[in-house]
């Protein structure tokens, strides 16, 4: 009898490894085909190119972005989904105007240009700009060291660098944006006239970078004007600073606030085979600054979001669950566009399970990030062995995207690609910003990166 039982156990778990060996073997394959096609007969190249240099830059509101909506509707309906739309959402609308001229002036008549930029929903100068005194702080925090008596009626510079040492440069943005985005708001309680921003950038260039910013309760008398200066302008700057520190600055801008205006967030779908009321998302914003053309941020998210159920159809792979693209409007100064689609899905009652976001740029994909339970994160973890051929090993638990970010609850799995993003930030939200930047097979790689992680959580759903 004992005999018996043991053979039984035994042919249980040899048919259990058989079965996961052969299971594995078929992911491995699907894996690669899917590769395969990105590579050989991918299309988010094509589309990135049309967006990036027969649309260009779309800021919400603009004709630009409603020329993308348009495109996005035309491109998802030629791919054959069985079901596309349009969302309709109220979105901010700020032009830069003519563009900005700043100067730093020594001694009347003795002046040198340096490059600025407008922070998106900054208030304009008054006409002829503003030349003022300089102070320059290491933060918001160094504000309240200074006090009214150092700060009022002068232009604050901003000048806390991105920590070069962090090897997540992400992470290395998120410790100085603060003064881009709330350093207005605070420098003008103290009675500043005007702040200037070192941009986040790594690289020491000439390219100033743009990005939102709040005057959080400020009424708008109250709001000052804001922008950014590249990095060899605030080191040069700060330079002159410490050799005359009575030295003036002048800047001049002319951008505008107008009324909110619609705008869409384009959606398309491929229905479920077997769980159709389980949904599964995969986006980019379609939305981009005005000073470039977008193509890192996030036009390469957008495309390889919508390559996604391309290459499904291309592979002959028909999901279970319903597979949705989105291409968000606004995150760049709103995120309305991730705001109204989490809306309407739980307005609606839909059943979300995942959603992976591509906002980090069009590099070389590393892996992905996670905002997931722990049972989850583990049968990320089982995959793992599935992308080591693609060079893709990084797998952790941390943030997936702003745009997705509203959909987060107690069940559903948040994720985003993670490119190398050592890169990313010389061109974010500046005017190189553009389509010559990126790299085809990088891209193509990001792709198929994205389509095996919707595979694999389709094979095997949500846990």
């Amino acid at each position: 009898m004992l005999k018996n039982i043991t053979v039984i156990i035994f042919v249980i778990f040899s048919w259990q490894s058989f079965s996961q060996n052969s299971t594995a073997k078929e992911d491995s394959i699907m894996l690669k085909k899917i590769y395969n096609t990105a590579l050989l007969n991918g299309k988010s190249y094509q589309w990135l190119d049309y967006l990036s240099n027969q649309i260009g830059a779309r800021l919400s509101g603009s004709i630009n972005a409603q020329k993308a909506v348009e495109w996005g509707e035309t491109e998802l309906k030629e791919l054959g989904l069985d079901k596309v739309w349009l969302q309709s959402v109220m979105v901010p609308k700020w032009t830069r105007g003519v563009t900005e001229f700043a100067y730093i002036e020594t001694s009347p008549g003795t002046t040198t240009n340096v490059p600025i930029c407008a922070l998106g929903g900054s208030v304009p100068t008054p006409i002829g700009g503003i030349k003022n005194p300089i102070v320059e702080v290491q933060g918001i925090e160094d504000l309240r060291k200074l006090g009214t008596s150092e700060i009022e009626g002068k232009i604050v510079f901003f000048n806390r660098p991105m920590q070069a040492d962090l090897i997540n440069t992400f992470e290395a943005y998120g410790g100085c944006v603060d003064q881009r985005y709330s350093g207005a708001a605070e420098a003008a309680k103290f009675g500043a006239v005007g702040v200037i921003v070192r941009s986040m950038n790594l690289r020491l260039d000439d390219f100033p970078h743009t990005g939102t910013m709040s005057y959080g309760d400020l009424t708008d008398l109250e709001k000052i004007p804001a922008a950014a200066i590249s990095t060899n302008g605030a080191d040069l700057l700060s330079s002159m600073l410490k050799l005359n520190p009575k030295i003036k600055f002048h800047m001049n801008m002319n951008c505008r606030t107008w009324k909110d205006v619609e705008s869409f967030n384009v959606i398309g779908e491929i229905t479920g085979s077997e769980f159709p009321n389980e949904y599964m998302i995969v986006g980019g914003h379609l939305d981009s600054w005005d000073l470039g053309d977008g193509s890192h941020d996030d036009g390469a998210g957008v495309v390889q979001s919508m390559e996604v159920l391309r290459l499904f159809k291309e592979v002959g792979y028909k999901p279970k669950r319903s597979i949705r693209v989105v291409l968000f409007m606004n995150e760049e100064n709103g995120l309305r566009g991730g705001k109204k689609y989490a809306k309407v899905a739980k307005s609606k009652k839909e059943n979300h399970v995942f959603a992976l976001e591509s906002d980090a740029g069009g590099f070389t994909p590393r892996g992905f990030s996670f905002d997931c339970n722990d049972t989850n994160f583990k049968q990320v973890l089982s995959w793992k062995s599935l992308f080591e051929p693609y060079l893709i090993h990084y797998f952790v638990k941390g943030g997936s995207g702003a745009d997705i970010g509203p959909l987060k609850n107690e069940k559903i799995v948040l994720a985003g690609l993670r490119p190398d993003s050592q890169r990313y930030f010389d061109y974010h939200h500046a005017k190189n910003d553009t389509f010559d930047a990126i790299n085809k097979r990088e891209l193509e790689l990001g792709a198929a990166t994205m389509t095996s992680l919707v595979y694999l959580f389709d094979t095997y759903g949500v846990k």
